[in-house]
């Protein structure tokens, strides 16, 4: 199957996906802890209307997520509420294609933060590769797959030698008791509590590298 295609799946109300982006050319995607903290900052802004959140990574070029789009009810209540919508939400009032409006909306996401990345850092051009791969998580496996395959990311790239000590990742916040917008309850049950889950990733970490629901972020 060609990578363009593998990579974008058709999203769909209500289904979970891998979503990974990188930079041209290899080039920093984060330059400081100011950039990491403005890039998930324009991501609750931009990606929480349209989808909840399950698990994050960012890496210094690149970044993953696992998101699950939110139910067409959901989706119509936001947009009516708008006091200004964009040309693509007043679309889907009409046509309700959600695949354009998460695309779209992901577009925004990238110009935002790449327009701010650039007046700071004096920079011109394109930041992100122009398209983002997103793989549908079909399996119970692969969802357990993909949550380990995220949050130990900078392992596998060798960034720390144990994932735990990467801070830029969602396992910190799953683990934690504060406040946090991710779907931590559905992603601890999933696993059979907190000292499971932890247990899980710790005994996953090594051999999580090539299930099907993996962005082979690689390439």
């Amino acid at each position: 199957m060609p990578i363009n295609e593998k990579y974008t799946a058709v999203f769909e109300f209500d289904k979970t996906y891998h979503i990974y982006n990188k930079t041209n050319n290899g080039e920093l995607l984060f330059r400081s802890d100011e950039n990491y903290h403005y890039f998930l900052r324009q991501y609750t802004l931009f990606i929480s209307p349209v989808a909840d959140t399950y698990a994050w990574n960012l890496q210094p070029n690149h970044f993953h997520f696992i998101i699950r789009i939110k139910s067409e009810t959901e989706i119509l209540r936001w947009i009516e509420a708008l006091e200004k919508r964009t040309k693509t939400e007043q679309h889907f009032l009409q046509d309700k294609n959600i695949n354009t409006l998460v695309e779209m909306t992901f577009k925004r996401l990238f110009t935002s933060y790449a327009m701010a990345f650039n007046k700071m850092y004096n920079r011109t051009g394109n930041l992100f590769y122009r398209t983002f791969k997103r793989i549908e998580i079909v399996k119970n496996s692969q969802f357990t797959h993909a949550i380990v395959y995220v949050h130990a990311n900078a392992q596998k790239h060798a960034l720390v030698s144990d994932f735990v000590r990467y801070p830029w990742t969602s396992y910190h916040s799953i683990v934690s008791d504060k406040p946090s917008k991710l779907l931590r309850s559905e992603v601890l049950d999933w696993f059979g509590g907190k000292e499971r889950f932890i247990k899980i990733h710790k005994d996953m970490t090594g051999y999580y590298y090539g299930f099907p629901g993996a962005v082979e972020d690689d390439k």
